[in-house]
């Protein structure tokens, strides 16, 4: 407990929460008991573990500190006054508590991300990709590696999905996943690093040691939660000004090498595609690598490329030897180019690697679940299952398919929903992307959450003002019946796109959360419809 309390009162974010404003039992921690666990869900509470008071939209962790003592914590960290203060308990008041849980976990892990070379992923789209093909890379590199990542995780035991809805996780989550990391031999730790995960208003991340920025764009996403695009984006940027804030002589590893420290490489890497590539690049004095996928000047740049939903070949030109290289994998789809060049560029770095040493890799790399995941029950048309549900996400999905669908004298059948509670700016955009491209398109839930899920229909389809409802416009809030529509309506070789869901496993309404997945669904509908392997 006091080397715990000693971390708060000295880390950088802590002096930017506020330093511990009251402990009791008072003046000194006369009572230091040892802390076994930590958890902000009084429900999970056990003997010994430390509960954060957290305040939230729906419900006040406050409110549950005396259920989280009943179950046996014996420390409470708060930021309002309680109502009572049972004896035997250390009660810590703190400016912020949710603030406050980034250097407690830290500290409680045995600060992880100093052991570990840590790359973080950020963007609006492409996160969850780049940091699995990141990962596959250092793997098929022969280092060990783990990652975090909005679809799955490998804490060092083996890929595993992630059954939360979080991009990035709280941050006691998350520094337990690099401890985790850690114990089991990784080097090198990868993570998704959301918006909300880098912004000061959670510190998830804030005091993760990162080595490694990467920025693969940023659009329109969250508006919501930071207010404006701008602040969206400094937010964003923060994964780079941690370059320059986290210690840089990181415990090596080794059986000799207990007190030995070296130096890791701290650089960025940056879509240089992007309106933004510049701000992200002057927000750390670190140097950044840059790669485009539309020919502009950079380290790693596409000049040709065909691509398919099998595979994709792309000839590429490395900047520093002036050298044309054919990149082939075998993820669906021409947009993940970008995502491969990142990793390509990332990986090459970390390892003082040429490119053309990493390529042969590209080939052997498997594409995330739930990202243009072709759904084949003997069906004579297409479905995908993706993640897509912004509107610069559908510019990236939409033209390649309906350039194939046309060549198959095919439709787009579209399929999606926008989430509630969330930036409601996007709702008419994504309906007016979808309808440029698609013959039909049906609107679904996505996660209503606690807004009506046919007024965030109607919302979209207010981008749809052409559209002829019940012939080439429908509007059905309950996804498996949806689903069930649009597979109805298919015709042989249609494209049928079932977006917004993804790799997710719930639908979240407000009174209750149902477990859901999209290819189970979608495997389930063309069962029922007759289709069978």
């Amino acid at each position: 407990m006091e080397r715990i309390l000693s971390h708060f009162f000295t880390s950088e974010t802590a002096k930017k929460a506020g330093y511990i404003i009251e402990t009791r039992p008072l003046p000194q921690f006369s009572m230091d008991p040892p802390v076994t666990g930590l958890t902000f869900d009084s429900r999970k509470a056990e003997p010994g573990n430390l509960y954060f008071a957290l305040p939230g939209l729906h419900y006040d962790g406050h409110a549950f500190v005396p259920e989280a003592v009943k179950r046996g914590a014996s420390v409470v960290i708060h930021q309002d006054e309680l109502a009572c203060y049972q004896p035997g308990i250390v009660y810590i008041k703190v400016k912020d508590a949710r603030f406050a849980m980034s250097p407690v976990a830290d500290a409680f892990y045995g600060f992880p991300s100093k052991y570990l070379s840590v790359i973080g992923v950020t963007g609006t789209e492409g996160k969850s990709t780049t940091v699995y093909l990141i990962y596959q890379l250092l793997k098929l590199a022969g280092k060990p590696a783990g990652f975090i990542s909005t679809v799955q995780f490998d804490d060092g035991s083996g890929e595993q999905r992630n059954p939360e809805h979080q991009t990035t996780p709280e941050a006691t989550r998350t520094h337990q996943l690099l401890a985790r990391m850690r114990e089991q031999g990784a080097e090198y730790a990868v993570l998704e690093a959301s918006s909300h995960g880098l912004s000061g208003k959670t510190n998830r991340l804030g005091d993760v040691a990162f080595d490694v920025g990467v920025m693969t764009n940023v659009t329109h996403e969250h508006l919501e939660f930071h207010g404006n695009w701008e602040q969206y984006r400094d937010d964003k940027a923060n994964l780079f000004r941690a370059l320059d804030r986290c210690a840089h002589e990181k415990l090596t590893r080794g059986p000799d090498s207990a007190n030995l420290k070296k130096r890791v490489p701290c650089f960025g890497v940056i879509n240089g595609d992007d309106p933004s590539a510049a701000y992200f690049a002057s927000a750390t004095t670190h140097i950044s690598y840059t790669y485009s996928t539309r020919g502009a000047d950079a380290d790693l740049r596409l000049q040709k490329i065909e691509g398919s939903m099998a595979g994709n070949w792309y000839e590429a030109i490395i900047r520093k030897t002036n050298e044309a290289v054919d990149i082939r994998d075998q993820l669906p789809g021409a947009f993940n180019a970008g995502n491969v060049l990142a990793g390509l560029l990332t990986v090459s770095r970390l390892l003082s690697a040429p490119v053309t040493e990493l390529i042969p890799l590209v080939r052997r790399l498997k594409p995330v679940r739930g990202r243009m995941t072709a759904v084949r029950r003997g069906q004579p048309f297409e479905v995908l299952v993706d993640f897509a549900h912004t509107p610069s996400s559908f510019k990236a999905v939409f033209p390649a398919l309906a350039k194939q669908a046309r060549k198959n004298r095919a439709r787009i059948i579209s399929l999606f929903g926008s989430a509630g509670d969330r930036d409601t700016q996007k709702r008419s955009e994504q309906g007016r992307i979808a309808a440029e491209w698609s013959d039909v398109i049906i609107l679904t839930d996505e996660d209503p959450r606690s807004e009506d899920p046919l007024e965030i229909l109607e919302q979209i389809a207010e981008g749809i003002p052409k559209g002829k409802r019940g012939e080439d416009l429908f509007l059905i809030p309950n996804r498996p019946a949806a689903i069930r529509t649009a597979f109805t309506l298919a015709r042989p070789k249609d494209a049928v796109l079932l977006l917004g869901k993804g790799h997710e496993n719930s639908i979240i309404y407000a009174s209750e959360t149902k477990p859901y997945d999209e290819i189970g669904e979608a495997e389930k509908a063309l069962a029922e419809l007759g289709y069978s392997l």
